[in-house]
């Protein structure tokens, strides 16, 4: 069999090539017992008891290095009593009118991409499904040859789409990157409105009251001052590094 059958690779969508030639007798559906299809197979000898492990020496620990003793450092102000106010990034993206239209674009884009890669494989069927149909018209090599190029446009076409997911993908941190920048300057407002000096991720906190919650301020002041958001074309540039799958932000990656 040539080994071109067994040829198939990912693509983000879509799986290029054809699925494996079933099974010459499929499965009755129900169980049979062995008795019923072969002769009983002679019983397998007892397995022999495993040596018992050997004791090994216990093995002396590195000694650990001594703690330095340091002078004391000069005295300095305390810090200021901390004032403290929660807020759930997540929640505020979601509630956001312009992360949600940057969602609806990047969607729609990804789905005009899967029926591109859907022609794509509709294309590589068809070429396979004709160089299987030389098999024994045609020589050993011309059919290697033949089989060679379509594999080599297969990863061409899985590099192509990688790259216009990438494409899509970074076009949509680039605008998500404009919401988060003004959410952080939003939080920063608000914790001065309020006289806070310490935000913590809402997530990360086991209890809190309902006045420490600054969420629901910060997603009204963030649809005020940025309604939506324009998501700049999805390019592919020559050499561009594609990520590996599910791999994005967690919603919590903001700095100060």
């Amino acid at each position: 069999m040539s080994r071109f059958s067994r040829y198939s690779i990912v693509l983000p969508f879509l799986t290029f090539g054809i699925a494996p030639a079933a099974h010459a007798q499929s499965s009755s559906g129900y169980f049979i017992p062995p008795s019923a299809q072969q002769q009983s197979a002679p019983a397998a000898p007892a397995p022999k008891p495993a040596p018992a492990p050997q004791v090994q020496a216990a093995q002396p620990q590195p000694q650990q290095p001594q703690v330095p003793n340091l002078p004391a450092l000069p005295p300095e102000p305390a810090p200021p009593t901390a004032v403290i106010g929660v807020l759930s990034v997540p929640e505020v993206m979601q509630k956001s009118t312009a992360a949600q239209g940057v969602q609806a674009e990047i969607q729609k884009r990804q789905a005009e991409l899967g029926k591109e890669a859907q022609a794509a494989r509709t294309k590589i069927e068809a070429e396979q499904q004709a160089i299987l149909a030389q098999r024994g018209k045609v020589s050993d090599a011309q059919l290697e040859a033949k089989e060679q190029a379509l594999r080599d446009e297969i990863a061409a076409t899985q590099t192509k789409f990688q790259q216009k997911n990438q494409a899509i993908q970074n076009s949509g941190q680039q605008a998500l990157g404009q919401v988060e920048a003004e959410l952080i300057a939003i939080i920063r407002q608000e914790a001065q409105a309020h006289g806070m000096n310490l935000i913590l991720h809402r997530e990360q906190v086991a209890l809190n009251v309902a006045a420490f919650d600054i969420t629901g301020e910060a997603a009204a002041e963030l649809n005020k001052l940025l309604p939506s958001v324009k998501v700049p074309p999805s390019v592919v540039t020559p050499g561009m590094a594609v990520n590996p799958p599910d791999q994005g932000p967690d919603g919590q990656g903001f700095g100060q």
